[in-house]
């Protein structure tokens, strides 16, 4: 009997596990569709104290930042919007490179009333999110960037050679063709290849955000994502030095130490840090770690 019970306890454990999925954020949080110029951007929006602004990147939503926006709340506004054609936003035909999209943030911060914010970027949010810096630096007070390079930000020319990287130049009709009904194997590749350890996104999780990849028009503006990249690039070159602290974060098993290095050839003060065990993900694979350092950072 005492065997039959610790099994099925066991086995329950593996199917919670295996279903885990995304954690809805706290009840304390709303949500809004603010409009910015040529888009309508959902964002969640709760807690007090000093304003904190989480963009996320390709692969995710803002539905990614549960884990640290709910710990943030406690004694911050943590503002996480969906960047203009992704998640629950609305789908332009245009804007998409990231000075337009620091725009976005910039607008939906003015009309939540916010005017200074830590500014925290994802992959394609890291990219904004430093775009947001260079063309607000009064109003940021402190950037954080995690796993992903910056367009035009040495050694970008090295950095984009990658064979992993070849998705950058991936799209147009024929792309949208051979992706559409099987955004679930595109997004695959991205989750399985690019994480310390696969089985960190889950089934639900991946199911949660291939649905809403699979969005008309939404892979269409996730490839616009990266077509911008190349006036990305030619902006950032620019770009003033940025002058406000800056957290750099990598994962071991990814972007690692490049995310320092990268940016100590565009700001002043960088910290550098580099989460043992785990590749792009960081919210997925290692939410506590990055929680942690974060919070810590946006406290000094």
């Amino acid at each position: 009997m005492i065997r039959l019970l610790v099994a099925t306890v066991s086995l329950l454990a593996l199917s919670l596990s295996a279903h885990a999925g995304i954690t809805p954020f706290p009840v304390s949080f709303k949500t809004l569709d603010i409009a910015v110029e040529g888009a309508t951007l959902h964002v969640r929006v709760g807690g007090n104290g000093p304003a904190v602004v989480l963009i996320h990147g390709f692969g995710d939503t803002g539905d990614m930042w549960e884990p640290l926006a709910a710990d943030l709340s406690r004694d911050h506004t943590v503002v996480v919007p969906d960047l203009r054609g992704m998640g629950l936003s609305s789908i332009p035909a245009d804007g998409y490179d990231k000075k337009t999209q620091a725009g976005d943030i910039r607008a939906v911060l003015s009309k939540l009333g916010i005017e200074h914010a830590v500014v925290v970027g994802h992959d394609i949010g890291t990219m904004v999110a430093f775009a947001y810096a260079a063309r607000y630096p009064q109003l940021t007070d402190r950037l954080v960037v995690m796993d992903a390079p910056v367009p035009g930000i040495a050694p970008w020319d090295e950095i984009v050679r990658a064979p992993m990287l070849w998705h950058f130049d991936f799209g147009g009709p024929d792309a949208e063709r051979l992706v559409a009904g099987r955004e679930r194997i595109y997004l695959d590749r991205f989750w399985n290849e690019f994480a310390g350890d696969p089985k960190k996104i889950d089934e639900a999780t991946r199911q949660h955000y291939a649905k809403l990849y699979a969005r008309k028009g939404a892979m269409h503006a996730a490839f616009a994502q990266f077509h911008a990249i190349r006036q990305d690039a030619v902006d950032n070159k620019s770009a003033p030095r940025l002058t406000m602290p800056v957290l750099a974060i990598g994962g071991e098993k990814s972007f690692g130490a490049n995310e320092a290095i990268v940016m100590r050839n565009a700001a002043d003060t960088v910290t550098e840090l580099v989460v043992p065990g785990a590749g792009h993900w960081l919210m997925e694979e290692a939410p506590g770690p990055t929680t942690k350092a974060i919070r810590a950072f946006i406290s000094q």
